[in-house]
């Protein structure tokens, strides 16, 4: 049995060869994008950028699309066309704005496209990248999360493929090798713990959105961090290696492992283990994607093992962190319950930076979100992308009038 994506005869262009790689760039205003663009601007020409997509920081946009030397910039706000074209008169850069924009600038003629929109607002562009055909190194989770089956049929169906470009999904990438699914007994995703790890579980559901800013290790976007600090985003990229490597959820673990140095572990049948370790920088992860096969030179930190001197590991507190057993559950249980749980925890996070509910209530609603769907029908299996933003449609509803109603979730207080 081979995994779930093919890695054999690429036709990707080597990018050390003359003619540049073309590349697109969606999200490119994001955590992602900006270290995206960086090893784009250290490259020596490797690439060339031929669209980039934004959400709404028309000047931002315009910022990185003329550093990079850009052909198409595509803004999501579509109130924003204004101000982005006039950032960009004069450099012969093509502005639009809107949906059909981010679309057209995934679908753009390029090598590989860079999916780094956030949310749930990737999914559709990114599909349109992966129905062109196109080489996707996917940054967005959601993507699988949401309509993975969808998205890995019409992988297959095109012949292309998704590389990934998580850390964790990453490092197990390059630590199978050639290995075939039916060898491996298990593969191990690592989670920092976040900025509570050690916090008790009481001190934790007052936790401030301030506080659960501050990750110990990585700089990411704000929804990405919040899921950090309560696990979900651990439950969440487990759902996206079940969809990657065609793994069932049995052979998918995590364990805390605080000096986020080692990203990911894959046990073999023989007894043996391989890991991918990297200092904690996405650029790694990044430029392994844009130059696969070849490897690219980075300006990340390098690990020094002999610095970072200790290693720990531990198993996660579900009681502390329900979030990530709720995210496990849902996987387990299948049909459409992980589009639930993402829809419902996107409404949920953002209730939380807004002060309207409490850090503890988060995993709440993203549970009693997920019964209600299993009680009403609505987590149907996704047999579509379209299906699946269905799925996501109501489920957001559902959050949003459970939120509305109190259903006794807390105000958030602060200390």
């Amino acid at each position: 049995m081979t995994l779930g994506f093919e890695l054999e005869n690429t036709r990707l262009p080597r990018p050390s060869s003359r003619t540049p790689r073309s590349v697109v760039v969606l999200g490119a205003t994001g955590s992602i994008g900006t270290s995206t663009a960086d090893i784009i601007r250290n490259s020596g020409g490797a690439f060339e950028v031929v669209a980039v997509a934004g959400g709404r920081d028309a000047l931002a946009l315009a910022k990185v699309a003329r550093e990079l030397g850009a052909r198409f910039a595509a803004l999501a706000d579509e109130s924003g066309y204004g101000a982005l074209k006039d950032a960009l008169q004069g450099s012969g850069i093509e502005a639009a704005a809107g949906r059909k924009a981010v679309i057209e600038a995934a679908l753009r003629p390029a090598d590989i496209v860079m999916g780094a929109i956030a949310g749930t607002a990737g999914v559709e562009p990114t599909y349109a990248a992966l129905s062109a055909g196109r080489t996707v190194a996917l940054a967005n989770k959601e993507c699988l999360v949401c309509a993975g089956a969808a998205f890995m049929r019409q992988a297959k169906a095109m012949g292309t493929r998704l590389l990934p470009v998580d850390s964790e999904h990453n490092a197990i990438f390059q630590a199978l090798g050639d290995a075939e699914s039916d060898t491996i007994e298990m593969m191990t995703l690592t989670a920092s713990g976040g900025p509570f790890r050690a916090w008790t579980a009481e001190a934790i559901a007052k936790a401030t959105p301030e506080q659960a800013l501050k990750h110990p290790n990585w700089a990411m976007g704000p929804k990405v961090t919040i899921d950090s600090a309560g696990l979900m985003n651990k439950g969440l990229e487990v759902i996206e290696a079940h969809h990657i490597f065609g793994i069932d959820a049995d052979r998918l673990d995590v364990l805390v492992h605080a000096q986020s140095v080692v990203h990911g572990l894959v046990a073999f049948k023989d007894g043996s283990v391989t890991a991918g370790l990297a200092a904690p920088d996405m650029r790694v992860p990044i430029a392994h994607c844009l130059g696969y096969p070849e490897r690219l030179t980075t300006g990340a930190r390098r690990l020094d093992l002999a610095a970072v001197g200790q290693l720990t590991f531990e198993r996660p507190d579900f009681d502390r962190f329900p979030a990530l057993r709720v995210a496990l559950e849902a996987l387990r249980t299948g049909q459409g319950l992980p589009t639930v749980l993402n829809a419902a925890n996107e409404v949920a996070v953002a209730a939380f930076l807004d002060r309207l509910i409490s850090f503890h209530d988060i995993a709440r609603v993203v549970e009693a979100c997920c019964e209600a769907a299993l009680r009403d029908g609505t987590a149907r299996e996704p047999v579509s992308v379209e299906d699946a933003l269905a799925v996501d449609h109501i489920a957001r509803e559902s959050a949003a009038t459970l939120l509305a109603e109190g259903q006794g979730f807390g105000m958030l207080t602060t200390r």
